[in-house]
């Protein structure tokens, strides 16, 4: 396994432990459930984005610039689906 392929697994890892975390915090029925997993979800946060920092970094994670165009599509599409 290469570099690349470790930091493909850990970014996967800690999306998927995100979504848990999230959703975990929704659902708790107490404040101290929830705010434990709040913070929980602002730390896993936090570490996604430094290696999704690292991996842009290194061209391993490339994001293009959306043309403006394409923005307006988007928005266009949503304010349709709420009227």
């Amino acid at each position: 396994m290469n570099d690349k392929e470790i930091m493909t697994n850990l970014l996967n890892s800690v999306k998927g432990e995100c979504d848990l975390l999230m959703h975990g915090a929704i659902e708790s029925s107490t404040p101290n459930v929830h705010n434990a997993l709040k913070q929980s979800l602002d730390d896993a946060l936090c570490m996604q984005s430094r290696i999704y920092a690292k991996m842009s970094e290194k061209g391993w994670y490339p994001a293009q610039q959306a043309q403006g165009t394409q923005i307006d599509a988007v928005k266009q599409k949503f304010a349709n689906q709420q009227n």
